[in-house]
């Protein structure tokens, strides 16, 4: 077994051209609910001039629903954490680039420093015992810089969980990684958080997601984070397209016989939702080539 974390609400909608309406957010995750997701990124709590698609972050947390599903908001400091908790999230996940330069274009800071931010929010956050992740950006490479030193990646791992963050999430946030760095940070992980749940996030920009997210789930990676429809980038990552998409994420996991506790016949539809929404016709594969055996 596997646990997939729906990303499609906030990862996948925040770098897109068209801004959804709160009520078509609801309904994205309803129906992503009702295909058994059981934990969904439903919203970040950052600036609406930075990221307009999140905007209307406390409106969607007032009209999810709740039963059976831990919502994550997406935070980037303290004001965005006392933003979520007001809004009633179920879990927050804190945000720290690997690469100073990606963190100065993204955030106006450098990793060292944003990795004290995070430590101050999980401190937070585990005195009021909310969940934490901590998601470790530009962990695979850096759009500016190039190669990233897996020591820095696991530096943030130690700092963060010794703060009080009960999940690390690895991310390939412009989809360069390939299965050894896969192996690679999550041993780092391991070796000074071993007490940690572990999470991974790919993009599929090269191509190579799904063999990362297969190399992840070998390793033992507890969490896959994924988007219904492969929908998704980042608005401070030039040309990072979009996430491993759900549905052919599920489909390949369940042929290998590894359950994941989502049904691809409700899941189907949703990339159909999602491109009436958007305008166009989202990249995830499965809902163009059908299920096998039919």
């Amino acid at each position: 077994m596997v646990g997939i974390v729906e990303v499609s609400p906030r990862d996948g909608l925040q770098n897109e051209k068209t801004l959804l309406e709160t009520d078509a957010k609801v309904e994205l995750i309803t129906q992503a609910i009702a295909a058994g997701a059981t934990r969904i990124e439903s919203c970040s709590f950052v600036h609406p001039k930075l990221v307009p698609a999140m905007a209307d972050a406390e409106a969607v947390m007032e009209r999810v629903p709740r039963e059976g599903v831990s919502h994550i908001g997406l935070v980037l400091n303290r004001r965005g954490f006392d933003r979520a908790v007001s809004a009633g999230v179920d879990e927050i996940n804190v945000v720290v680039p690997a690469s100073d330069t990606f963190s100065k274009r993204n955030q106006n800071s450098t990793t060292d420093a944003l990795t004290a931010v995070a430590e101050e929010v999980c401190a937070e956050a585990a005195s009021t015992g909310l969940f934490a992740t901590v998601t470790i950006a530009t962990a695979f490479g850096c759009p500016f810089e190039g190669e990233v030193d897996p020591d820095r990646v696991v530096e943030v791992a130690r700092r963060s969980a010794a703060a009080g963050a009960k999940e690390i999430a690895i991310a390939d946030t412009i989809g360069v990684g390939v299965p050894t760095q896969v192996r690679t940070l999550l041993d780092g992980v391991r070796s000074v958080a071993p007490d940690v749940i572990t999470r991974a996030h790919f993009h599929n920009t090269r191509n190579t997601g799904f063999a990362n997210a297969v190399a992840a789930h070998e390793w033992g990676v507890d969490w896959l984070d994924s988007s219904n429809g492969g929908i998704g980038g980042c608005p401070f990552a030039p040309a990072a397209t979009g996430n491993i998409a759900t549905e052919d994420l599920v489909y390949l996991l369940e042929r290998m016989g590894v359950p994941t506790g989502l049904d691809l016949e409700k899941l189907l539809p949703i990339a159909g939702f999602l491109s009436d929404q958007l305008g166009y016709r989202v990249p995830a594969l499965l809902p163009r080539a059908g299920t096998f055996p039919g």
